[in-house]
């Protein structure tokens, strides 16, 4: 057996990059995954048509989960499909990046829905179940930004740090329960959004690495897949994926 087998996950944003690669790895392990997507669908029942070829369920559900009825309807569709669920990983995020002065209302709000409003959001519809069946893994992706800022992100930052806080107080508040809470901090990661920052950009970005590489979807995939199936003791813990960009 598998070490997921009969598990059931959900993955927010899970259609391509960071949240492909989780989804993926949960799929390697025996999980049936649920893949949530707001726009692109194409590449939604890409990741899918993967996690089939993999031996396992895929349940495909669009939602935007910035919105609480969309964030709480998506979580009610995956337990109604699946019956169960097992392994919440909240990776759904963007970005607005621009510096104080011209950061606007809109700006702000749009990142603070998206990134931090979605976890609570979906976590709050999730525990019912999860209180019930005495068992859950919630996995939440935060950021290295969350810890150190980064000029020209602060409304990024706050979200990512405010996923932090929120994991600390949801896994004492769970723990009693067999419910466990952590995030993962990952540094800069090869995705679709880095590959738009230009390339001078990046060799000053690669210059404030010390292992000198970006990160790889896959291995922020794999810390996932270790809380997910191994990581019975550990909660309340955020644990940096960054190639040392922050220590």
């Amino acid at each position: 057996m598998r070490r997921l087998d009969k598990k059931v996950a959900l993955v927010t944003g899970g259609s391509r990059g960071i949240g492909r690669a989780i989804a993926l790895e949960m799929a390697d392990l025996g999980a049936n995954v649920a893949i949530n997507y707001r726009g692109g669908k194409e590449e939604a029942d890409k990741t899918a048509a993967m996690i089939k070829e993999r031996g396992v369920e895929a349940f495909v559900a669009q939602a935007d989960v910035s919105v609480k009825e969309e964030a709480r309807g998506l979580v009610d569709q995956v337990i109604e499909h699946f019956g169960r669920l097992d392994i919440l990983v909240n990776n759904a995020g963007i970005t607005r990046d621009k510096t104080l002065k011209k950061l606007t209302d809109d700006d702000w709000d749009a990142v603070i829905h998206t990134n931090l409003n979605s976890v609570y959001y979906t976590v709050s519809a999730v525990l019912p179940s999860m209180l019930q069946q005495e068992f859950g893994r919630i996995i939440n992706i935060s950021s290295f930004v969350g810890q150190a800022g980064n000029f020209g992100q602060s409304n990024y930052s706050a979200s990512k740090g405010g996923i932090i806080a929120f994991t600390k107080s949801a896994a004492q508040e769970l723990a009693r329960n067999n419910i466990t809470v952590n995030a993962i901090a990952p540094g800069f990661t090869l995705t679709e959004m880095l590959a738009q920052v230009p390339e001078n950009i990046q060799e000053k970005i690669l210059d404030r690495i010390p292992m000198r590489r970006f990160g790889k979807p896959e291995e922020i995939a794999r810390t996932v897949a270790f809380l997910a199936a191994d990581g019975d003791y550990i909660t309340g813990q955020q644990i940096n994926v960054n190639g040392g960009v922050y220590m």
